[in-house]
């Protein structure tokens, strides 16, 4: 690697985007994320009403207070808890814990990236009823947000400037349909020059100017508003670029209101500097005024409810509280930065930048400490490096900073990981969940490490093929195909590609580069439709919030699911909406054949999709018509029951149906999903505690089940598969109730989900002795955890019974620290046990073999790769027939020494008894040889006689021949070949004094060689 690339790296662009700015989709969207799609996280209600707050981050007991004159009275722990407590305590503001930085419901969205997030429910008209966020109107929090990955980075602000991070926290404070601009506008001022003591006379405020194109007038009400606060000169209007935030190409949006703070104040003029990137005007605080609907046809219709959506960056806030013009001047990075330089040494952080850090070193200790902040963050919440989606993200991030670490600062090989537990000690008073995971983090962190050594090494080998290739051409482009390849197959950055290649007298298609990427991303969004629509049948309808707001205009209420538990019941309902891809309609009569439909119910058995169990399938029967239900979904409590209009008799809204739920489907269904109870029970018993749920999918052929930990051993997996199937054998009882989440969360041995949101109240599940009723009355009885207790919201049996068996058909590694099990019940998982029984009766056969044949093994190993049986028996057939391979070959290697020497012996017995009738050859068949042991027969052959083999091996003859140079002038060898096998058609080659050859024969084919070979000689 060429070391004037590793010098370019700590000023290079990483693929980042800046804690600032966030450009997905084209659009520049400043200082807010555009959501991408939804995210389901963790976030507890804690009321600002309660006495006391204990969970860290949550409000403190006493009350704000007026801010200290000296910087060093505002460390980064109290300028976080004033903001909560402002909200929380004066403005009746709930506390809800920040979600996971990891959206590990949602695949679509690679890291939260804005304290929204976890609210997308709210805003999009979605939310459930009894979810935890019901009911709320106000609340405050600190997210953990990352602002990584994607085609739109700013590729030169991490590390080359004071104020840019890839993770940061977002203060921020919400209206769900309550307060509007006055009150958000008004609040923010109190704040900060009240609170947090800021001087007014150095605050700008930005408005929506308007826009032709959207057709919207600029926001003069905003304007007006903080007129009262500050003087004209200090409102400044800005385009739709600026101050009009969305969502998403589809979704909740509004203009917003920016707040800027001058650094230099003095009474100086610095409206020309808002919105300019000037370091020292910086913009710390966004009020967006959620009031419109952006449509799929880009038009806006106004939101039935008008929200508020604030952020503001904790590390530019800190920053000008404590008087620092640079963030890694605070205190959240300064215990970093003196970390990083007991790790490698030299100098210590200086804080230069530009021309002034001219060996690069300050820019790679503030990439060092931006990146070890958002990895361990990341790891932390459940994700890992790897070769997808937000795993490569990260990847990428760790090998840069690795790369800086290592060429720039002189870091010792595996420092990087060393970094974690001062990250951890600096934010676990806000997030106590870190240092439970620091080990975790520190060991995937290890380990990534240690494999970019060798991708580094393996991806120079690979350019220097493609650059010797392109030489030998007489190109100087490297093609844009191959930097991807190298890019998407190898991991090798495309920087250092340009780097080399330039070195080397090339340059690189970028325009190409982009081009594969863009295919790349077209053919993964693709595939993942087309396999939605093949698992469902159809593309999924989604009622979004101008749909459940159009519905609750009519006064049509949420779908009554209630029988949803029921089994085998076939209630009539009412149809109280009809949904297409065009809209709502009145009749299937307006919509083509094959049109995707949803019918909205009052009321429904049907049990729709949740908590990773697919939903039921099944029939709605009118008088005249009906309709195949594929696919069932709840949007803000309203039940979809999507399917294909078979272009039959029409349904109108108003109709009565007959609810008719293909129950066979449920039951098979139903003991995949509470045996995946069973084995994350059995899991823990096995592997501890340190094996959490990542993620599961139920549906009626198996179950998959995601859990962090290390791969298992076969006694570990027979272990696990064993524990579920005693469990099915003593025919326990399953049982549910719905219980308080707050008196759920204290029951010994609970399972709940990482990143999950539970409503509350919570369905509590239960399978064993201890019934639901039993476990909540005595929540601290330590026999609950031999026994499978977790939340769940899905179908389930009455009895473990009737799983009737459990089968292990898989377990392997999907990332790194995150395996998979593959399991089935029922009728699937009996049927892998019968076919295991086979594949055993037939190992056991060739095991029984005095000498067993290789083909066979070969034959039967491959079958059992192939096999849907148990895990623990493949594992255990695979090692049965690895020793039989080489069994088999010791002594197959033992008998062809035998056969070699009886063919040897064979043709010294008719070499003498030719020489003794006075003969000068002889021809011999030698039987149940192959061709290889032939040669090696003859190599032997007699020195004073002319000698010829012939071997059949199936349908053909092998051929051998010498002759002694005697006896070359009556005949030579290659010629004898050919004559022997000329009525077989064969052919044959070779020397005079020794040749070979081959013949397809069948019955009576060897006696007419046999007979040519001998009159050669005649």
């Amino acid at each position: 690697v060429p070391p004037s690339w590793w010098l370019e790296q700590a000023g290079c662009g990483l693929v980042l985007l800046h804690a600032c700015k966030a450009m997905p989709g084209g659009r520049r969207i400043r200082r807010r994320s555009m959501w991408q799609s939804g995210l389901r996280a963790v976030g507890l209600v804690s009321r600002a009403s309660s006495s006391t707050a204990t969970e860290p981050g949550a409000p403190a007991a006493t009350s704000s207070a007026a801010p200290a004159e000296s910087p060093g009275a505002w460390p980064a722990t109290r300028v976080r808890q004033e903001f909560i407590n402002f909200f929380a305590e004066r403005k009746e503001h709930s506390f809800i814990a920040s979600s996971p930085v990891v959206p590990l419901n949602d695949p679509t969205l690679l890291f939260a990236n804005a304290g929204m997030n976890q609210f997308k429910a709210i805003f999009m008209g979605q939310l459930e009823p009894q979810s935890p966020l019901e009911g709320l109107t106000r609340a405050v929090n600190s997210q953990k947000c990352i602002r990584a990955g994607g085609k739109h980075n700013d590729l030169e602000d991490v590390g080359r400037d004071c104020y840019h991070h890839t993770f940061f926290e977002m203060l921020g404070n919400w209206s769900f349909g309550d307060y509007f601009k006055s009150e958000s506008i008004d609040w923010a001022w109190e704040l900060l020059t009240t609170v947090y003591g800021l001087d007014p006379d150095r605050l700008y405020a930005s408005y929506f100017g308007g826009d032709e194109e959207l057709g919207l007038p600029a926001d003069l009400e905003a304007k007006e508003l903080w007129l009262k606060h500050l003087p004209e000169s200090r409102v400044l209007p800005f385009g739709k670029g600026d101050n009009f935030w969305e969502m998403g190409a589809v979704g909740p949006c509004g203009p917003c209101s920016e707040i800027h703070y001058d650094r230099i104040g003095g009474g100086r003029d610095a409206a020309a500097l808002v919105n300019a990137d000037d370091p020292d005007v910086l913009e710390i605080w966004n009020l967006v005024f959620m009031q419109f609907y952006r449509n799929d046809n880009g038009s806006l219709t106004e939101l039935p409810n008008r929200h508020i959506d604030t952020g503001m960056g904790l590390e530019r806030v800190t920053s000008i509280l404590q008087d620092k013009r640079s963030n890694y001047d605070t205190d959240l990075f300064t215990p970093l930065l003196a970390a990083v330089h007991s790790v490698v040494g030299g100098e210590p952080y200086r804080g230069r930048l530009g021309a002034e850090d001219s060996d690069l070193r300050d820019t790679a200790y503030r990439i060092l400490v931006d990146h070890a902040r958002t990895l361990t963050l990341a790891v932390a919440d459940g994700a890992v490096p790897s070769s997808e989606g937000r795993g490569y993200v990260l990847r990428r991030i760790l090998r840069r900073a690795v790369r800086c670490g290592r060429q720039i600062m002189g870091a010792p090989p595996g420092f990087f990981h060393r970094l974690v537990p001062v990250v951890v000690e600096s934010l676990s008073p806000a997030y106590p969940e870190l240092p439970a995971a620091a080990s975790r983090v520190e060991a995937v962190l290890r380990e990534e490490e240690d494999a970019f050594d060798r991708t580094v090494e393996r991806g120079v080998q690979v350019f220097q093929e493609i650059a010797a290739e392109l030489a030998a051409k007489g190109a100087q482009v490297v093609p844009g195909e191959q930097a991807f390849l190298l890019y998407d197959t190898h991991g090798f950055p495309l920087d250092l590609t340009e780097q080399m290649a330039s070195e080397a007298g090339f340059t690189v298609d970028l325009p190409g580069f982009e081009e594969a990427m863009e295919k790349q991303k077209t053919r993964s969004r693709e595939a993942q439709r087309d396999q939605q629509a093949a698992e469902r049948g159809m593309r999924p309808l989604e009622l979004v919030a101008e749909q459940t707001a159009w519905l609750e205009g009519r006064s049509i209420p949420v779908t009554d699911d209630s029988l949803k538990y029921s089994w085998d019941v076939k209630p009539t309902a009412t149809v109280k909406a009809i949904f297409s891809e065009s809209g709502f309609v009145d009749s299937t009569e307006e919509l083509g054949e094959g049109a995707n439909i949803g019918l909205v119910l009052d009321k429904t058995s049907f049990y729709g999709e949740a908590g990773g169990q697919v939903s039921d399938i099944g029939t709605l029967s009118a008088a005249s018509a009906s309709f195949d239900v594929r696919i069932v979904q709840a949007f803000a409590g309203f039940a979809l029951h999507s399917g294909i209009h078979s272009g039959a008799e029409p349904l109108r809204v108003g109709d009565e149906v007959v609810c008719e739920v293909d129950y066979e489907h449920r039951r098979r269904v139903a003991p995949n999903h509470t045996m995946t109870h069973c084995l994350n029970w059995a899991l823990r018993e096995v592997v501890g505690d340190g094996a959490d749920q990542r993620g599961s999918l139920v549906n009626a052929e198996r179950l998959r089940f995601d859990f962090s930990g290390e791969a298992l051993s076969t006694k570990q997996l027979s272990r696990v598969e064993g524990l579920v199937q005693e469990v099915i054998e003593k025919a326990v009882p399953v049982t549910s109730m719905e219980v308080p989440l707050q008196e759920a969360l204290g029951i010994v041995g609970i399972r709940a989900v990482a990143g999950e949101q539970y409503p509350d109240p919570v369905r509590l599940v239960t399978v064993g002795a201890g019934k639901a009723e039993e476990v909540i009355g005595a929540p601290a009885d330590e026999r609950w955890r031999s026994q499978s207790v977790e939340f769940c919201g899905g179908t389930h049996i009455s009895s473990s019974a009737d799983a009737a068996a459990f089968v292990v058909l898989e377990e392997r590694a999907i990332s790194k620290g995150v395996r998979r099990i593959i399991a089935a019940t029922g009728a699937v998982a009996e049927q892998a046990n019968e076919e295991g029984r086979q594949v055993i009766k037939r190992l056991e056969a060739l095991e029984a073999a005095k000498l067993p044949d290789e083909a066979s093994i070969v034959e039967l190993g491959r079958h059992v790769d192939s096999a849907a049986i148990s895990a623990t028996v493949k594992s255990d057939c695979r090692a049965r027939l690895e020793v039989l391979r080489k069994t088999a070959k010791k002594k197959q290697k033992g008998s062809s020494k035998a056969v070699i020497a009886a063919a040897q012996a064979t043709v010294a017995e008719a070499a003498s008894s030719a020489e003794a009738s006075g003969l000068g050859h002889c021809v011999v068949v030698l039987e149940d040889i192959d061709a290889k042991a032939v040669q090696q027969v003859m190599q032997s052959a007699p020195e004073n006689i002319a000698t010829l083999v012939l071997a059949p091996a199936g349908d053909s003859v092998n051929c051998v021949a010498t002759v002694p140079d005697s006896l070359q002038a009556k005949g030579k060898a290659d010629a004898w070949v050919r004559a022997a096998l000329a009525p077989l058609g064969g052919r044959g080659g070779g020397k005079p004094g020794r040749a070979q050859g081959s013949a397809k024969t069948d019955e009576g084919g060897l006696a007419q060689a046999e007979e040519a070979a001998n009159s050669f000689w005649a």
